[in-house]
């Protein structure tokens, strides 16, 4: 098995195809994940699509929660009701976005090339988001109660 990150960019097809395969399959995987929650209907209630454990068990919102109704509504360019499922949610999906660009360009560089993912802070500040997230949507008082889905 070769490394992609050689220091050299991806030159000739054979070499190109190399470097964008995983890519395309995190690409494919995404779409077939979000076939499934367009078919499904997550804002319909009694669909196939799973209910969140945490919901479920302990009637709490995770902070996940919502996630596919926003996906959902996303994939129908309602924005408002996007934010409104899981603003947190939403803003990682960008993140997401950003630093798969940038693997795929990293990739075909033949270096990597910087993301969010690669600064020192993230994993503490993901933490913390997450978990003040959690506990804001929960709080049991307005103007907090509209967070909840």
């Amino acid at each position: 098995m070769t490394t992609v990150y050689t220091g050299y960019p991806a030159r000739g097809a054979k070499a190109t195809l190399r470097a964008l395969g995983a890519p395309m399959a995190v690409v494919g995987g995404l779409g077939v994940c979000c076939a499934a929650v367009l078919i499904g209907d997550p804002t319909t209630p009694g669909g196939w699509l799973p209910v969140c454990p945490t919901k479920a068990l302990f009637g709490i919102d995770c902070p996940g929660c919502g996630g596919m109704r926003m996906a959902y509504s996303l994939m129908h360019g309602d924005l408002p009701a996007a934010l409104h499922y899981n603003a947190v949610s939403l803003v990682f999906i960008l993140l997401f976005v950003w630093s798969t660009a940038a693997w795929t360009a990293g990739r075909l560089r033949g270096r990597w090339v910087n993301s969010w993912l690669h600064w020192r802070w993230t994993p503490l500040t993901v933490g913390v988001v997450f978990a003040v997230w959690f506990v804001i949507r929960n709080l049991p008082f307005a103007p907090f109660t509209g967070l909840r889905v």
